[in-house]
């Protein structure tokens, strides 16, 4: 008699409720906390979840069917590259089709503060996108992407390396305590405009010339306002328990949470060494530091073909590079460098089997197009040099190449992957395969790294459960980045979910045919709002800018 007077009062106070704008039926909810499924109906109004439960009787005005699918919570991108494309094609059609609906980007070069001498060092990208760089800060840039609208949420850091280039340019010098004020003073205003954190990546000159104080002052005045401290260590290869240890010592000198950009031991000679790298952070961890990482789980990386030059031929800029590689003396003291095994900078040369594990990605020569895709052993014998040569004469052409590397072992990739404090992140730039995005030729992960996580790792190989992958890809995410409204469905959040049947779900890129979106998103809801309905785009721009804790309106 009492279960049904409540059912009863239950069905009318819903029937009297405010109608749900969409209602999703029938689904298995993953709420994104690593629980198993259960079955219940979400509702949704003004952009957040209303409630979850039997929503039979309630009003809508629109229902989605989601028998046999899985119902999660969206996907969070915890390194996403995407500053630039977004203000390109702000559907980022490349993200929403894997399930992203949050981005986290800002990798030690961020998109604000700016000046007019970094705008012109990076005219070449500008002009690339045909972009006008008309935002000085960050406050300026968030407006700019209100303005025109977003399809997915996006927070970012403030790169330590656009500090120190704000202040000190691209060269190889060490700031005055007056200078390191400007940089710090920089720090602040970023964080009161909404940054997340502070971040490097210190593999990429001129980040290689700041020693680790410079760090720690910088890393403090983001830790104040509630920031997190995120890194491309500075070696990930030969040094790689030397590139925690400095990260380690960050975080606790500056009172900062740790977290480490795509996970990796880089390099033949460290295959098989992940075990001592989750040892170290487990430690880390048990001892109290407040450490934790993500991965992309593909097997090559990929960064900027520069990064193989070592970092004192980068001293000035790209343009003195390019004089250097011109230069004999300087071309013959830079390969020497490259092919002496060294602990003291990260050597990719050294961590390769061949010229053959180099594959060209997205250039910005369009005289130099028709070699992207290949690797560089193919463009030594149609050049006629030898590989490093062809190197050197390749970024001459175009010092801002981007290249794929074949350097990871699939054991050491699945090992960083299972660790319960690893996130994923997709460590590319939003992209489409129509328009100028689409000329590019990025590595596969920018297509498919959460479907082929869900694909690969979950499906076919089982090293995940489906519940533990989800809550990689949204409530540890969401947890680390201090967003408190989402990454779990749960009433009162907001509505960030997707649809999808995790029977078929899957990538479609490759490292030869990248430009491929995945498949096996039937819905994604960003703030309640459809991307994607029924597997189809649909061009609406619902996303936010996530800003830090720090923001000051």
């Amino acid at each position: 008699m009492y279960v049904f007077l409540f059912l009863l009062l239950t069905s009318l106070a819903l029937a009297q409720s405010p109608a749900f704008d969409l209602v999703i039926t029938n689904g298995h909810i993953i709420d994104g906390t690593g629980s198993p499924w259960y079955s219940g109906d979400l509702g949704i109004r003004d952009g957040k979840i209303a409630a979850i439960g039997n929503l039979s009787a309630a009003p809508r005005q629109r229902t989605i069917d989601a028998a046999g699918k899985v119902v999660a919570p969206g996907f969070i991108d915890m390194l996403g590259q995407s500053e630039l494309t977004i203000l390109v094609d702000p559907r980022l059609p490349s993200k929403i089709f894997q399930g992203i609906t949050s981005e986290i980007t800002g990798e030690g070069n961020s998109i604000a503060p700016l000046n007019d001498a970094i705008i012109q060092s990076d005219r070449v990208g500008y002009d690339h996108y045909k972009i006008t760089s008309d935002w000085r800060t960050f406050r300026q840039y968030f407006a700019r992407l209100e303005m025109q609208g977003i399809g997915i949420n996006v927070a970012d850091y403030v790169g330590a390396t656009q500090v120190r280039r704000m202040v000190l340019g691209e060269n190889d010098v060490q700031p005055t305590p007056a200078q390191l004020d400007q940089m710090k003073a920089l720090v602040r205003d970023a964080m009161k405009d909404g940054a997340v954190g502070v971040s490097t990546a210190l593999e990429y000159a001129p980040a290689p010339y700041a020693k680790t104080e410079e760090l720690i002052a910088l890393a403090t005045e983001a830790g104040k306002f509630g920031g997190i401290y995120s890194t491309h260590m500075r070696n990930e290869s030969d040094s790689v328990l030397e590139g925690i240890d400095e990260a380690l010592r960050i975080g606790r000198e500056a009172h900062i949470p740790v977290e480490i950009w795509h996970l990796k031991v880089a390099g033949k000679a460290n295959w098989g060494r992940m075990p001592e790298v989750v040892a170290k952070i487990n430690a880390a961890r048990a001892a109290g530091a407040d450490v934790t990482a993500d991965t992309y789980a593909y097997t090559a990386w990929y960064n900027d073909f520069s990064a193989f030059i070592p970092a004192w031929a980068h001293d000035g800029g790209d343009a003195q590079l390019v004089e250097r590689l011109k230069d004999p003396a300087a071309r013959e003291k830079i390969r020497k460098d490259m092919l002496t095994p060294s602990k003291d900078w990260d050597n990719e040369w050294q961590e390769i089997p061949g010229p053959e594990a180099i594959m060209i990605g997205a250039v910005q020569n369009p005289a130099l197009l028709p070699m992207q895709g290949k690797r560089l052993s193919e463009i030594a014998k149609l050049w006629n040099k030898d590989p490093m040569d062809t190197l050197f004469t390749f970024l001459i052409q175009d010092p801002t190449a981007g290249v794929a590397v074949f350097g990871m072992s699939q054991p050491d990739v699945t090992l960083a992957l299972q660790q319960p404090w690893v996130a994923i992140d997709n460590d590319s730039e939003g992209t489409s395969p129509e328009g100028i995005l689409g000329q590019a030729h990025p590595h596969p992960r920018a297509y498919g790294t959460f479907p082929r996580i869900l694909s690969k790792y979950v499906r076919e190989e089982k090293a995940l459960t489906l519940e533990d992958a989800i809550r990689k890809m949204s409530a540890l995410p969401a947890q680390r980045m201090r967003l408190t409204d989402r990454g779990v469905l749960k009433a009162g959040m907001w509505a960030d979910v997707v649809i999808f049947d995790p029977a078929t779900v899957h990538d479609r890129a490759t490292f030869d045919n990248p430009n491929q979106l995945s498949e096996g998103m039937d819905y994604v809801l960003v703030n309640g709002v459809p991307v994607i309905d029924r597997g189809k785009m649909t061009g609406a721009l619902p996303g936010k800018v996530l800003r830090g804790a720090g923001y000051v309106p």
